[in-house]
């Protein structure tokens, strides 16, 4: 039997490699996770009217936005593109340690390169210090988040592309960016929560976050 040679498997499965840059045209999303990222953008521009109005009055502004997509590599070799899973949270601790390196006050703000993700499910808040229910025993090799590849798609945009590997079965629904690869400790730029991604022995899952500086004033 023939097949047309742009036909896809069922679900939207796209079996081929995964870009180094982490990302995929827009058409290689199936379309319940494109819409599910329109919605997502239309909320984060939404909150930021409101919250630039607002910082506005108290005359700070809006400094930063984090946006994250992900794709799961099966270990059969499918790979499934998700599109935008978040558009939340960059943290207090992380805008701290960005002003102390600024000030020469011994942090670095280009440590701020590895992903780690968990399975808590509280919303995000500025306030958070650390993922909810951080992964450890169930990521390979243990307790070690993914060092990011670094890239600046525009002048005002970093990017960082970390890929977790699994040994075990879990629902991730939450990712961090921190300062250091082991998990347990260092400090938290952003954090994320979003719909369950159910993996299993073998799994990856590639986070792409890019975060979005503004100038003007």
């Amino acid at each position: 039997m023939s097949m047309n040679s742009s036909a896809r498997p069922i679900g939207g499965v796209v079996p081929r490699f995964v870009p180094r840059e982490g990302h995929y045209d827009i058409h290689e999303v199936p379309l319940r996770r494109r819409l599910h990222g329109w919605a997502l953008e239309a909320k984060l521009r939404a909150r930021l009217a409101a919250k630039g109005l607002l910082r506005g009055l108290q005359g700070t502004g809006i400094f930063g936005v984090g946006r994250l997509y992900a794709t799961i590599l099966r270990a059969d070799g499918r790979v499934e593109p998700l599109g935008l899973i978040c558009t939340k949270l960059i943290t207090d601790n992380g805008v701290a340690f960005l002003v102390d390196d600024w000030d020469n006050n011994g942090q670095d703000i280009s440590t701020m390169n590895f992903h780690g993700c968990g399975t808590g499910t509280n919303a995000e808040n500025q306030a958070d210090s650390a993922l909810q229910t951080e992964s450890t025993t169930v990521l390979n090799p243990d307790s070690t988040r993914a060092t990011g590849t670094r890239s600046q798609p525009s002048a005002n945009q970093y990017r960082s592309v970390g890929t977790l590997t699994f040994d075990g079965s879990a629902a991730v629904t939450e990712h961090g960016i921190f300062s250091q690869s082991a998990t347990g400790g260092g400090t938290l730029w952003d954090r994320s929560v979003f719909s369950a991604i159910n993996v299993a022995n073998g799994d990856s899952i590639q986070f792409t976050y890019t975060c979005t500086v503004s100038a003007g004033g």
